[in-house]
């Protein structure tokens, strides 16, 4: 390759990580979040699929993508919530139950979203982050969603929150031991409740992201297994919000490998780049997971999570 594909390639690569990345860093640090408070939520992709059929047709009907963003994370809000409400029963697995609400969301999303397939709705704005460039691939590379300094912001608030502040403080002891929460008083459901709630909305945030900036519409396929994949994002990550920024780069940038080989005409193994972010999640979850024990950082309960 010439020296100007070469810069068109790193140029695709950044911009493809950058807009990639977003949807992953939001979903990813919704389940830290949750999974800091002694719960795992397997439901993700409902949620993230819901989420973005409820952003894209928020801002087709009244014709603002801030409100689109707002419906987003309602609706992230809700189907989290119903899976907290369920895990708090007596003898109700969080694995199977998030499962469940995962089909459940993705049903009701393709449901809902049948007349959203062809109209278009108004879009979150860009960044232009490349102006100081004369490239004209660099600065298409560095417009980026809008929404990503509220991702970044997001995740040192929550570092800062879980490390020094006293709902951090109650949030981790409930992830960490449940029984020492409530000799202390505390209610451990309503935690878990809250987490949870509030988990799901911050990962609404990335459904918004797919269908009102990239790639910026409504289809069955439009998350492509993102809201899973985070949960292995959040291994990767060592349930740490900061970690959560480079790990979302991370696939982010994995799953831009495909379109960016495409733009300087390496269109040879296309689909078989576009398998990247899921061999990369077999990887880790390869590297990371032992029988028997618990990955480093985890949060205690997560070892009893199926009572």
């Amino acid at each position: 390759m010439t020296a100007d594909q070469w810069i068109a390639l790193i140029a695709a690569l950044v911009g493809g990580a950058l807009r990639v990345g977003v949807p992953y860093l939001f979903v990813s640090l919704g389940e830290c979040l949750t999974e800091k408070s002694g719960r795992i939520n397997l439901g993700l992709e409902g949620v993230l699929v819901l989420s973005a059929v409820a952003a894209f047709g928020g801002a087709y009907v009244s014709g603002s993508a801030l409100v689109g963003v707002l419906c987003a994370s309602l609706a992230g809000a809700a189907l989290s919530a119903l899976h907290a409400l369920l895990c708090s029963l007596p003898r109700v697995n969080d694995v199977a139950t998030g499962i469940a609400l995962m089909l459940f969301g993705m049903g009701l999303a393709f449901y809902l979203g049948k007349p959203l397939i062809q109209p278009q709705a108004p879009q979150i704005v860009a960044l232009p982050l490349g102006d100081w460039s004369e490239s004209p691939a660099i600065r298409a590379a560095l417009e980026v969603n809008a929404l990503l300094p509220l991702g970044l912001a997001l995740s040192v608030a929550i570092w800062w929150a879980l490390g020094s502040t006293r709902f951090g403080l109650v949030v981790r002891m409930a992830g960490d031991s449940a029984d020492a929460a409530r000799a202390l008083g505390y209610s451990v459901r309503r935690i878990r409740l809250w987490s949870t709630m509030g988990g799901g909305a911050i990962a609404g945030l990335g459904g918004a992201s797919l269908t009102l900036f990239y790639p910026g519409s409504w289809s069955e396929g439009v998350s492509s297994g993102q809201g899973l994949i985070a949960v292995a994002l959040v291994i990767f990550a060592r349930w740490s919000p900061l970690r959560c920024i480079t790990a979302a780069a991370l696939f982010g940038g994995a799953g831009a490998v495909g379109p960016a080989l495409q733009s300087v005409g390496f269109g040879w193994g296309y689909h078989l780049f576009n398998t990247v972010p899921y061999l990369l999640t077999l990887l880790i979850l390869i590297a990371t997971c032992r029988p028997g024990a618990l990955a480093a950082g985890s949060p205690g309960e997560l070892s009893s999570n199926s009572r």
